[in-house]
């Protein structure tokens, strides 16, 4: 199948999970989520119903350093952010057969790694960390 992967070029865990879903047989098409030429639209087409501070990258050094806090947000005004901040975008970003999911901890995903366990791969390993990779 193929799936349509945003992530941040260099991200340890995004390229841990595009090796997942590769050895699962999926053709994987990488994009830069920082690059991307997002809209209000197309950016919240991978949030579904997911509360909106989730939609969050809690390892983005704005985020770590208290500078933005994502229970402050609404709807409208964290896409703004995001827009403005694509480093604020909880990542991957995936989009499949028509399907859009935010993060790899959801069951599209599961199903992806026919129930494989990516639990390892939810978070950041530089999240409780000074360490960045931004």
């Amino acid at each position: 199948m193929e799936i349509q992967f945003y992530e941040k070029p260099g991200c340890v865990n995004n390229t841990r999970q595009k090796l997942m879903l590769t050895a699962e047989g999926h053709n994987v098409i990488a994009h830069s989520l920082l690059t991307e030429t997002w809209t209000a639209e197309s950016l919240r087409n991978f949030f579904g119903n997911m509360v909106v501070s989730d939609w969050f990258n809690n390892s983005a050094p704005r985020i770590k350093s208290g500078e933005v806090v994502p229970s402050n947000f609404d709807e409208t005004s964290a896409i703004q952010a995001m827009l403005n901040d694509p480093l604020l975008i909880r990542r991957p970003l995936i989009a499949v057969a028509g399907h859009f999911v935010c993060g790899f901890d959801n069951e599209l995903v599961k199903q992806l790694l026919n129930n494989a366990d990516a639990s390892h791969l939810k978070s950041c390993p530089n999240l409780a960390t000074d360490k960045s990779c931004d």
